[in-house]
């Protein structure tokens, strides 16, 4: 925990039970009287790939969230909304709270857990679109992807579950592994597209894929665990008919970093998506 003048600020690692592992994020409680510059600043400060800062209204379990990279506000953040439950689950009890977000309303609840707390969200409703030929091929290009390096059962669409993200599947986990793309080519092709994060995947088994997440236009090299790109594969796993709702997959991610991440991902036959993750206060 720090204070930056009155401002309460938690840091929280989600989608990991063990500080070392998981994707962090700062955590705001109560940002009454912040405006957006002041988050930004704050954000900035914290350094993670998101804080999320809570707008406490008449209901106690119903606030407003919103969601600052250290470059720019985001509509939602996964990893930020599994945080923040915990962290309000730590502080007033586990239950249900309604966050008010940019992209819709999004449920969560935490509850206990074997290894502690932990938090589902079920995200606003989902849609998937094709990716055109021209957008294709930055994406491709700046990931340095030849297109045989793709999964060809898996085909390239945008996925939208609160954000929109790419999905790129790779026929191997050692190219997945080996994934190194041109960070300014990569940048301006999301700010051209309106791309939050790319969602660059290998399925191993139909309920197991490994993730990795390029977030430049938060200033961030990669995400170790995304929880809005996790509710957009599930989104795109319905949509393409690769699973038999209701289904759940399990998504790992963070390995190739060092800071390994696991989220569960349930997929209805209708409606928002469900993404389960722990979270853990960091030190």
């Amino acid at each position: 925990m720090s204070t930056t003048g009155a401002t309460e600020i938690l840091r929280y690692t989600a989608f990991s039970d063990d500080p070392a592992g998981g994707n962090p994020a700062g955590v705001v409680l109560d940002a009454t009287g912040l405006d957006a510059p002041a988050m930004q600043r704050i954000a900035a400060g914290v350094g993670y790939s998101e804080t999320a800062f809570l707008l406490p209204g008449a209901d106690p379990r119903a606030p407003a969230i919103r969601y600052f990279s250290p470059l720019a506000e985001v509509p939602f953040c996964g990893h930020a909304t599994i945080a923040t439950a915990v962290a309000h689950a730590d502080r007033f009890g586990p239950g249900r709270l309604v966050l008010a977000t940019a992209a819709g309303e999004v449920v969560v609840l935490t509850s206990h857990g074997p290894g502690g707390m932990s938090a589902t969200l079920t995200s606003v409703a989902p849609s998937v679109a094709d990716i055109d030929v021209e957008a294709r091929a930055a994406l491709l290009g700046a990931l340095r992807v030849d297109e045989s390096d793709v999964d060809a059962d898996l085909p390239i669409r945008v996925a939208f579950a609160g954000a929109h993200h790419p999905i790129v599947a790779l026929a191997t986990r050692a190219r997945l592994a080996a994934l190194d793309y041109d960070f300014g080519a990569l940048s301006a092709a999301m700010a051209t597209w309106r791309w939050t994060t790319i969602a660059v995947v290998h399925r191993e088994s139909a309920a197991l894929f490994h993730a990795r997440n390029p977030f430049p236009p938060g200033g961030i090299v990669e995400d170790p665990a995304t929880g809005a790109a996790a509710a957009a594969l599930g989104a795109y796993l319905r949509s393409q008919l690769l699973v038999d709702p209701p289904a759940a997959i399990t998504v790992r991610q963070g390995q190739d970093m060092g800071r390994p991440s696991l989220l569960h991902v349930g997929i209805p036959r209708r409606g928002g998506i469900h993404v389960t993750g722990a979270a853990v206060p960091l030190p």
